[in-house]
């Protein structure tokens, strides 16, 4: 368990973040912030005057095109189309802060290593060490299908992305300490002994170059990773700095740490810390908050949940029944969280129905719902109880209700002596605690 809780804002750059049909709530800005940059340069200092670690985007590039074999309700509902990149968006928002981490998830499917290594360094150059990248291998057929890609199964996207790494370990290794001269009088830049060109001719990939980007202070982007099946597991363990996982309850938590325990000591390596997400929803009082919660629940549109849901495991739901128990399906895409979420009530199978919703809310992570002091309250109980690391927080209504968390939450966190008051350092790797 951590010293303190550890806190990242989990957003996606679209009309919604993880709540079908949120951008029509009352009071939401999410379609103004669609083309303002101010609006996200604003969260962002919220977030950083709440003292976040970080600011996290999802990312869903194609379209969920599962559901009925169509793209048509996700781009109805607004089901996470458009889907604006957020690797430039980063680059605003490390302009409005200083401290603030600035990840996102770009999928080893989508670009060459290069690329990837390349885009991110540079955003970790400009911002003094701050960038973090959230690996994954692509399960999206939309993905796919937008690239002109052959979508391989799952497990081979893992070895796939075994090499991957490889190649960006390489790259991020090739500039060596005291490399960069940078001297005027000499006209020497960098020393090219201390600069190592890269020769990879792997099963999938080929890099023949040197790294683009001088390392930042923290030296490479942070690195997280979300898989949840055990290949994803054996990856996580491998690689990530940071492993982010979405489970719908506290014994699930505890059994998705133990598990990654087991991972990590069956590979030789430590156990990376877990952040788990959340949706919190908070209210003056408890009545309130539940009534905020039933409104969103009131608001989605069942085609467009079962988009979301569709889209992300891979699965067309529209020939099942919406009062089945959702169980024992094969999927390609992403196992881990099929299989969390099948039965998630002791032994009761949750349907179709029931699941699509808890998806469309918040894709599947629990909602704390509540008075700022039970939501505080309970985000120690679930921190002291898994050993977790922190939260990856959702939020429903922009900005209102990241500014209820940082205003009202926060504080209580502070003063309970578990959460930080001011930042520890200057980089995204230091404020995590990884030095």
């Amino acid at each position: 368990m951590s010293k303190q809780i550890h806190l990242v804002s989990f957003l996606i750059n679209s009309p919604i973040n993880h709540t079908v049909l949120s951008w029509a709530a009352p009071g939401d800005n999410r379609l103004e912030a669609l083309h303002d940059l101010k609006m996200w340069q604003d969260l962002a200092r919220t977030l950083e005057r709440g003292r976040f670690d970080g600011i996290f985007f999802a990312d869903t590039p194609g379209v969920f095109d599962r559901y009925r074999d169509s793209y048509a309700d996700a781009v109805r509902y607004g089901v996470c189309w458009p889907s604006l990149d957020p690797v430039v968006l980063l680059s605003a928002l490390a302009a409005a802060t200083t401290h603030l981490g600035l990840a996102t998830t770009m999928s080893t499917s989508s670009y060459q290593p290069w690329t990837i290594v390349r885009q991110l360094g540079t955003i970790d150059y400009l911002s003094g060490g701050r960038a973090g990248w959230n690996i994954v291998t692509g399960h999206l057929r939309g993905e796919h299908r937008a690239l002109g890609l052959e979508q391989l199964d799952h497990d081979r996207r893992y070895d796939r992305a075994d090499e991957y790494m490889e190649v960006c370990y390489k790259l991020w290794n090739s500039v060596k300490p005291g490399a960069i001269l940078a001297d005027r009088k000499s006209g020497v830049f960098a020393d090219p002994e201390k600069v190592e060109f890269i020769d990879h001719r792997g099963e999938f990939f080929s890099c023949q170059t040197v790294a683009p980007v001088p390392p930042s202070p923290q030296g490479r982007p942070v690195l997280f990773q979300a898989g949840s099946s055990g290949r994803g597991q054996q990856f996580a363990v491998s690689h990530a700095d940071v492993v982010f996982s979405i489970q719908p309850n506290v014994p699930g938590m505890k059994l998705f740490k133990a598990n990654l325990e087991d991972a990590a000591q069956a590979a030789g390596q430590k156990t990376p810390g877990v952040s788990f997400g959340i949706q919190p929803i908070v209210g003056g009082t408890e009545e309130e908050a539940k009534r905020k919660l039933a409104d969103l629940v009131e608001r989605l549109p069942i085609d467009g949940c079962l988009a979301r849901l569709s889209g992300t495991m891979g699965v067309d739901f529209a020939g099942m029944g919406l009062d089945q128990p959702l169980a024992d399906i094969e999927t390609q895409a992403s196992q881990g969280l099929m299989k969390a979420f099948a039965n998630i009530e002791g032994d009761k199978p949750l349907t179709l129905r029931e699941v699509a919703i808890r998806w469309g809310l918040a894709v599947g992570k629990p909602q704390i719902v509540g008075t700022p002091e039970q939501v505080a309250n309970r985000m120690e109980d679930i921190w002291r109880e898994t050993g977790c690391y922190g939260y990856n927080i959702t939020p429903t209504v922009m900005a209102s209700s990241v500014e209820e968390f940082v205003d009202e939450v926060v504080p209580i966190l502070q003063k309970k002596g578990i959460y930080r008051t001011e930042y520890e350092g200057t980089t995204f790797r230091a404020n995590l605690g990884l030095e």
